[in-house]
């Protein structure tokens, strides 16, 4: 079972959008960005669908939580809803998914938004993260995260999520503070969250391994092929993936464009949702003029270019 929030635009004429969430997220996470991007009168306005990724919020279980396997559950959620082709967002895990889901059906995206997109980085201390991969060997670790998991207070648990989250978490509204409590209340009751959540960072984890070996599963070769109009955004106070990973995605897609953001950490869809709009309308302006598009690189060179770089860097 998938679940999909609405978020309907006030304008006739308006283009479809499909938003995704990261790791441990949910569709909520959307709410404040595609409120405003569905409220515009004097341009394209966005009709939006946020899905929950198999595992999260209100869908139920799956069999994988593999990239790959969310890369498809979205291109299947385009095709089933048949609006394609779409403005595509995605946060963090969902940034990595959809990178994935633009380079294998470029037909179905009409742009792509990408906020502190998951793509590899191999130091472990630029991510709080970092800390809990070892932990992933362990054959039994989603029980142990279920266990720690249910001995938190959902007041503590979202806390602690919007702390590592925010650059500033007294700028988190209050009410949205009280809906990610409740949202944690819902993971004390879903079976399978800790599953989802480990079997997620395996699958990213993996990921990040994949990107520097030869064949077609790396994440920097899959970005390569991206055809659509980019947009990479990042807060320069994001503690969950290494701000340095930005600039190189963006450099790497051949029509991209780059954000960095004072004073934001890893999630400014919800920190500073009207920036973020302000350069999505941007965007949408742009692509919806006939314009000469950039000469792509070829994606062999400009793979290797990243992956030099990434080394450097790391």
């Amino acid at each position: 079972m998938a679940y999909v929030r609405d978020t309907p635009a006030a304008a006739p004429g308006a283009e479809p959008a499909v938003y995704v969430h990261g790791l441990g997220g949910s569709s909520t996470n959307w709410t404040d960005l595609a409120g405003i991007l569905a409220a515009r009168e004097d341009g394209i306005a966005l009709d939006g669908q946020a899905i929950d990724l198999p595992g999260f919020g209100y869908s139920g279980r799956a069999r994988s939580y593999s990239l790959d396997a969310m890369a498809h559950h979205v291109i299947r959620w385009i095709e089933h809803s048949d609006r394609g082709p779409v403005h595509l967002f995605g946060n963090s895990m969902g940034g990595a998914a959809i990178v994935k889901a633009a380079a294998q059906r470029p037909d179905l995206v009409r742009s792509l938004t990408l906020i502190s997109p998951a793509m590899p980085f191999l130091d472990p201390r630029r991510s709080l993260q970092g800390r809990v991969v070892p932990l992933l060997l362990l054959p039994n670790a989603a029980r142990l995260a279920g266990r720690r998991m249910s001995a938190m207070d959902p007041e503590a648990l979202a806390d602690m999520v919007i702390d590592s989250c925010y650059a500033d978490p007294t700028r988190y509204p209050e009410q949205r503070r009280l809906e990610a409590i409740e949202e944690a209340r819902l993971r004390h009751q879903v079976p399978w969250y800790a599953e989802a959540y480990v079997g997620s960072l395996r699958g990213l984890v993996g990921s990040f391994l994949r990107a520097y070996l030869p064949g077609e599963g790396s994440m920097w070769r899959a970005a390569a092929r991206i055809t659509a109009p980019t947009l990479v955004i990042a807060g320069r106070q994001d503690r969950l993936v290494d701000i340095r990973t930005a600039p190189q995605v963006a450099q790497l897609i051949p029509d991209s464009r780059l954000m960095m953001l004072e004073g934001v950490g890893h999630v400014a869809q919800m920190e500073v949702p009207r920036s973020v709009a302000r350069a999505v309308f941007g965007l949408l302006d742009e692509i919806s003029q006939p314009a000469a598009r950039p000469v792509a690189v070829p994606a062999q060179e400009k793979v290797r270019r990243s992956v030099a770089r990434v080394r450097m860097a790391s």
